[in-house]
């Protein structure tokens, strides 16, 4: 049910991106106020990681998942009925309050139900269940868009969340009995411990970084590469999928290669090493996207970023485990809400960069040097000592 939820998620996060150009072209919005759009879901979205992922830890995952992932789907749906940019606003701005949970509810459930040292191939096959539901998209909303048009995409996307939540409230339940070591009470988020560790800080501005490049991606990456390098709407289909389908990939094997090295030689290389490394390639990566011309150079060393970055992905999200324990919940909520600050600048200074330039390639090169400060940070975490002091590990 998670892996599906990461579908769902990513679905409706991303096709909002795939039906882009047609929304600006039919409600007039210029590419700064497009940049408000995507980033007034990112704002919500962020903000609410931490209430959202306290929530869940405290009332249950099976309630609150279903509530969020309804709220979400409704609003999902309320897309097509968009008027004008107000509107926009407004639907993206509330979508965003329900997709906050789905991140750091998942990391609750899996920190519950999944033994240490299996956490991080369940976070790789859920974040790659996602980068799948970006795969998905285009391929599910462009059809729709040429058949229908790209308000009864949205109707479409909203009426498969409805569903998911639904089977997920008849079938979870929070009181089965969990395997030994899995906290049953319902703990109290200790705030002030967890905001005096200089780990719990790193961890959040690692992610603030990461976060630039990953927004790229699910905000302006399809637009990108009609408007700014010239793919047809028929070419869309493999040029968004293909960079998802790499994520997808470095998701799973950045799971297994996590767990594995870390069992092997320790919570040092097995998660930092892994995340270091994979940032600093893909700022490459993303400089050379830049720097080179043409439709197949982008498409090539885009979908390699998407992939090497991703490959880090199960590593972060393990060390809010790692390093969270019964907390983990709150803790990647925490981390996600940096992330998502991080995307939000992302998203309205892409607008910006592109409308005063005219150059789509220009926040390319903003977005490499934020994902070398991100890798340069991933260096400074300690995974082997814990957020919270007389936390058991």
């Amino acid at each position: 049910m998670l892996v599906l939820l990461g579908i769902v998620t990513f679905l409706d996060r991303i096709n909002i991106s795939v039906a882009g150009s047609s929304i600006m072209h039919d409600l007039h919005i210029s590419p700064s106020q497009w940049g408000w759009v995507q980033s007034a879901f990112i704002l919500t979205y962020g903000l609410m990681q931490v209430p959202m992922g306290a929530f869940g830890d405290r009332h249950g995952h099976r309630r609150v998942l279903a509530m969020i992932v309804l709220w979400w789907s409704c609003f999902t749906a309320f897309t097509g009925l968009a008027g004008g940019l107000a509107s926009l606003l407004v639907i993206r701005f509330m979508f965003g309050v329900g997709e906050a949970g789905s991140s750091p509810c998942s990391t609750g459930v899996i920190s519950r139900w999944f033994e240490k040292h299996e956490v991080g191939k369940a976070q790789g096959y859920v974040w790659a269940a996602s980068r799948m539901g970006g795969a998905l998209t285009p391929f599910v909303v462009i059809p729709v868009m040429a058949w229908l048009g790209w308000r009864e995409a949205f109707y479409l996307l909203g009426a498969v969340g409805i569903v998911w939540a639904m089977v997920w409230y008849a079938f979870y339940r929070d009181k089965a009995e969990p395997h030994d070591g899995v906290a049953k009470e319902k703990p109290k988020i200790p705030w002030k411990s967890i905001c005096h560790s200089k780990n719990f800080w790193t961890i959040c501005a690692m992610y603030f970084f990461y976060a630039f490049g990953s927004w790229f991606f699910f905000s302006w990456f399809p637009t990108f590469m009609e408007l700014g390098r010239g793919f047809e709407k028929s070419e869309l289909t493999y040029a968004v999928a293909v960079p998802f389908i790499m994520s997808m990939i470095g998701n799973i094997c950045g799971g297994y290669l996590t767990d594995s090295l870390s069992h092997r030689y320790g919570l040092k290389v097995g998660r930092k090493a892994i995340g270091s490394t994979c940032l600093a390639i893909s700022a490459v990566c993303m400089f050379l996207a830049a720097f080179i011309p043409g439709k197949m150079a982008v498409f090539i060393f885009l979908s390699l970023c998407f992939g090497i970055f991703d490959l880090m992905l199960p590593s972060a999200w393990a060390l809010c485990i790692d390093m969270g324990g019964r907390y983990a919940g709150a803790v990647s909520g925490a981390m996600n809400t940096a992330g998502n600050i991080g995307g939000f600048f992302c998203g309205i200074l892409f607008g910006y960069l592109v409308e005063k330039s005219g150059n789509y390639n220009m926040p390319l090169y903003m977005i490499a040097l934020m994902l070398i400060i991100s890798a340069v940070l991933f260096v400074f975490i300690n995974p082997l000592k814990p957020i919270i002091k007389d936390e058991k590990r």
